[in-house]
């Protein structure tokens, strides 16, 4: 495993979270009634620095979807970056869930969106009944490139956001990464920011299969968790997917693998120079390479995804360390400048 960086939904299981499953394996009433799940909600609200309702979800695209279902209506638009993981790599998921909410794209370097690109899409369209509409804008930290947005970064999106009427939903598949990026608490990110509602990421980051779905604004989440049940995601058994969400975020379990798999990261970033595609923030690294260059990656036993046409992804996960990455770091050194 330490040779393999292709993707962080491949890394292990925390310790912490096989503990709290072996904890929660025990009778206790079903579906979210148990005494994990009663305690979400007040445990991420001290997380958070105030009031939340949480949800547990078994999927990030499940946290996505169910999200932008309780801001946009059917007829309406959600604003995202065009190479956002709600429009590539979620299956027609998010128009689903939102019974045909329509997904508009907007450009921005490193898949990061500011308020005037946001602007841009919106002001294109004629404020008529022949056009949708944009209600929400969905924002990702850490991005699909692995740029993070900073507090201020969000706080004019939310601005912009309330000024027309809009909703902001954060999708934090890495928030753990981008929080420890950013150096700033889960708070400022989020809701101090506009977020209205963020899908907390923690299966990237070593849990098993659980997610959380956090509102900022408490009166979304009653329709929520009837879209839940309907949607086949209200398990039966949640006490596991709960005692996951509660043993990442005790003692900080969550930011701490953040900071690991973003020290790693670091790490190949230093290695790779003039090879990077875009700066390294967090755990992703992008790498200009030529086929061959690949290959011979490949051939000394590294495993990584290939990006488009002379470039490579690497993802560090929470539980490399350095003698794990050192040796791929030396490999890449060794390539020399891009030609």
């Amino acid at each position: 495993m330490a040779m393999r960086f292709f993707s962080d939904n491949a890394a292990p299981v925390h310790p912490a979270v096989f503990a709290a499953l072996a904890e929660a394996d025990a009778l206790d009433t079903a579906y979210d009634g148990d005494r994990w799940s009663k305690r979400l909600d007040g445990r991420l609200s001290e997380l958070f620095e105030t009031s939340v309702r949480a949800l547990w979800v078994p999927t990030g695209t499940a946290a996505n979807c169910l999200a932008l279902a309780a801001l946009c209506p059917p007829y309406a638009g959600v604003i995202c970056h065009r190479d956002a993981h709600i429009q590539n790599d979620e299956g027609g998921a998010p128009e689903f869930y939102t019974h045909g909410a329509k997904l508009m794209l907007a450009e921005g370097e490193g898949a990061k969106l500011t308020p005037a690109d946001i602007a841009a899409v919106a002001d294109a369209i004629p404020n008529d009944v022949h056009r949708v509409q944009p209600h929400a804008v969905s924002i990702t930290n850490a991005t699909e490139y692995g740029l993070v947005y900073r507090p201020d970064e969000v706080v004019a999106i939310g601005d912009l956001c309330r000024a027309r009427g809009w909703r902001l939903h954060m999708d934090g598949a890495r928030f753990a990464n981008a929080v420890a990026a950013a150096g700033c608490t889960p708070a400022e990110v989020t809701w101090r920011a506009g977020v209205d509602v963020l899908s907390f990421g923690f299966v990237k980051n070593g849990g098993m299969d659980a997610e959380a779905l956090v509102f900022f604004d408490t009166g979304l989440a009653d329709a929520t968790l009837r879209r839940r049940k309907r949607a086949g995601l209200l398990l039966s058994k949640g006490r596991y997917l709960a005692a996951q969400i509660l043993a990442m975020v005790e003692d900080d379990v969550w930011l701490a693998n953040g900071r690991a798999a973003n020290a790693g990261a670091a790490l190949l970033a230093d290695a790779a120079g003039a090879r990077l595609v875009h700066p390294v923030a967090a755990n992703e690294v992008f790498l200009r390479v030529s086929a061959d260059e690949a290959a011979g990656l490949r051939a000394q036993g590294f495993d990584f995804y290939d990006w488009g046409p002379g470039e490579a992804r690497l993802v560090v996960s929470w539980n490399q360390r350095e003698a794990d990455i050192r040796p791929l770091a030396d490999a890449i050194g060794a390539l020399g400048s891009p030609s």
